[in-house]
């Protein structure tokens, strides 16, 4: 599924081609997702102008002119794709990534107006039908059920140890666990947390209170937190990590994956210098765990 630094990119994709754009017509090929389309969707968002794109943990959330707004999430196989309806080009980009461009799986098409009179289609494909689209007034965005209990976002100085302390103290559930629950950090999933793990030397099957200092801030903590959101930056910047059906708008791939340090390299020399172990992975919560058990501790 894509995590946050996936759809961070798409949002940054799709940004400079629709916002400000008018929404000529929405075309539903089917009328339902992971979630039946709501009741009206297409006439509601018919003329309107984007006024912004935005996220959420792992939400992509499109600003309308009259305040209501889209909420996405891209499921398993999820994918935006922007044809130009005038000028046919070759998608650019080294790195090709099959990815369905199969009619069939294009789900919703919207058909826009950019702000210099382009004509230009965003569509929405989805093989799996996992993601869905919903509407929601912008006033209320933040007590949505599905927004409403999101922790702290892990791309700023707001992620800090101190605030990881507050977050784990007490928590006796493994440390992995604790960093994937979204209540308290929202957007993480489980690549980022391995790979943050693994620079912060934890092991993710420690307690997570463990790691929390009684009185001051720990270490650990502020460890941790300074991995989580470099991680996150520098996956950002890569444009995400290219695994099974995510590529970026732009049909080209992620790059960070060619970063991963324990993730996916079960059986592998440890990426350490100082660190002569092997990448294990074992099983929690039904998700792969890839780390090192010489140098997480």
């Amino acid at each position: 599924m894509p995590e946050l630094p996936e759809v961070e990119t798409v949002r940054r994709g799709l940004q400079p081609i629709m916002e400000g754009a008018h929404i000529v017509s929405v075309e539903l090929r089917r009328p339902d997702l992971r979630f039946p389309f709501p009741k009206g969707f297409a006439e509601r968002l018919k003329g309107q102008e984007i006024i912004a794109l935005g996220r959420r943990a792992k939400y992509l959330l499109i600003h309308l002119e009259t305040a209501d707004v889209v909420l996405c999430h891209l499921g398993m196989s999820g994918s935006f794709r922007v044809d130009r309806e005038d000028d046919e080009q070759e998608t650019p980009g080294t790195f090709h990534h099959p990815r369905s461009k199969a009619e069939k799986h294009d789900h919703a098409v919207f058909h826009l107006t950019a702000g210099d009179g382009r004509s230009l289609r965003v569509i929405y494909n989805d093989p799996r039908r996992f993601g869905f689209m919903l509407l929601h007034d912008e006033g209320r965005l933040d007590s949505h059920p599905l927004l409403a209990s999101l922790g702290t976002e892990p791309t700023g100085n707001a992620l800090d140890g101190a605030l990881l302390s507050n977050c784990l103290r007490d928590k006796r559930t493994p440390l992995k666990a604790a960093l994937l629950d979204q209540r308290l950090i929202a957007g993480l999933g489980n690549i980022y947390v391995c790979e943050a793990l693994w620079r912060a030397r934890l092991s993710p099957k420690r307690s997570a209170e463990s790691i929390v200092a009684k009185r001051a801030t720990s270490d650990r903590c502020e460890r941790l937190a300074i991995a989580i959101r470099a991680v996150i930056a520098e996956a950002i910047t890569a444009g995400g990590s290219s695994l099974r059906d995510y590529v970026k708008t732009d049909g080209t791939l992620g790059y960070f994956q060619h970063a991963f340090n324990v993730y996916s390299r079960e059986g592998q020399e440890c990426a350490r210098d100082d660190c002569d172990g092997t990448v294990r992975r074992i099983a929690q919560g039904g998700r792969s765990t890839f780390y090192c058990p010489n140098c997480q501790r």
